[in-house]
């Protein structure tokens, strides 16, 4: 049941926005600041040759940048343009408002539902 409620949250995308994977990107560079390439598969689980495909999209888009690592010259740093961040915020807004408008059409007492299982699945995934 989870997994089909991330996938619906994630369906929730501005129109011709880019694909799950790139956005995924997009969105850990936005939040975290700049990542090298490695970081950025690590964090992902995916080869650097799959990763490489992800950044070159969002840098011939505009939305990333790459920039010399200032402590190690040999690596590189990718970062959110102010664009890219523009598209990541423009993204999250949007599933935010989806989901907050299917949560806000409970009933006051599934909305306490939802929440005592958020706070039990929040625990379970802590542990």
């Amino acid at each position: 049941m989870v997994w089909r409620l991330y996938r619906r949250f994630r369906s929730q995308r501005l129109e011709g926005s880019l694909g799950d994977t790139a956005l995924d990107v997009l969105t850990r560079l936005y939040k975290v600041g700049p990542q090298t390439l490695t970081a950025l598969s690590d964090y992902d689980h995916v080869a650097p040759g799959s990763m490489s495909q992800s950044v070159n999209r969002l840098t011939s888009a505009g939305y990333a940048i790459r920039t010399p690592d200032p402590d190690d010259r040999r690596k590189v740093l990718f970062s959110a343009t102010p664009k890219g961040a523009e598209l990541a915020l423009a993204e999250r807004n949007e599933r935010h408002a989806w989901l907050d408008g299917r949560l806000r059409a409970l009933s006051p007492e599934d909305q306490l539902v939802i929440a005592r299982a958020c706070a039990l699945l929040g625990e379970i995934a802590d542990s």
